[in-house]
């Protein structure tokens, strides 16, 4: 068994992991992130109401898991005629209230408004158009990116896909995609995805695009 080692020098954390520092301060989080250096496996979040850092350590599947899931989207805005850019991995704040590091984030609508950029400052700048998050040993919850406000927000865990829309300053779980309307997506995503843990990425999105011209 390791054991999580936080130090003025060090995060160290077992693949796997989660550790939860409690009563704790934006410029807690801060410094974490700049001490994190080479880790960039390491996820960090913050949020100011409940004064939590979360630190989670992902499992070696995650990106894979992660990588499919998007190769979907990307999919379905090829087929779809849209054009999009996608941001992986990226560190989202609102300063002194939510810091997060999704596992992708895609900007659709407002794509324009932050091409070329080298980072992206939520001061200035908007914020996703969706958001995705593979939960394999840890839970997201809506209230993690009410501050961040993406307009859109896919948890996946367990096989099912949950959608969150942004509406009136808070998330509200939907049947379909703002993006994607029509689209049986809490069908369609688990099925490539379990598909492509057990054939391939290659094979199932092949085989989804298939699918997508046949509809």
């Amino acid at each position: 068994m390791v054991l999580p080692t936080i130090t003025e020098d060090t995060i160290s954390l077992a693949a796997g992991d989660e550790l939860i520092l409690r009563f704790r301060t934006w410029e807690d989080y801060e410094a974490l992130l700049a001490r994190r250096e080479d880790k960039a496996g390491l996820r960090i979040r913050y949020n100011s109401k409940t004064q939590e850092i979360r630190i989670i350590s992902p499992l070696p599947k995650h990106s894979n898991q992660a990588d499919l899931l998007a190769d979907l989207v990307k999919a379905l805005m090829r087929y779809e005629g849209k054009d999009w850019d996608a941001f992986t991995p990226i560190t989202l704040k609102r300063v002194n209230k939510q810091g997060i590091e999704p596992d992708y984030c895609f900007y659709i609508d407002n794509r324009d408004r932050i091409l070329g950029k080298e980072r992206i400052d939520l001061e200035t700048d908007p914020p996703p158009d969706l958001v995705i998050e593979i939960d394999l040993t840890c839970t997201t919850k809506p209230e993690d990116y009410q501050a961040i406000a993406p307009l859109e927000l896919w948890v996946y865990r367990q096989s099912q896909l949950s959608i969150y829309q942004f509406e009136s300053r808070q998330y509200r779980e939907s049947e379909e995609s703002r993006w994607f309307p029509g689209y049986d997506l809490k069908r369609l995503i688990p099925q490539y995805c379990d598909r492509g843990w057990q054939s391939g990425s290659s094979v199932a999105v092949r085989e989804f695009e298939e699918v997508l011209r046949s509809l």
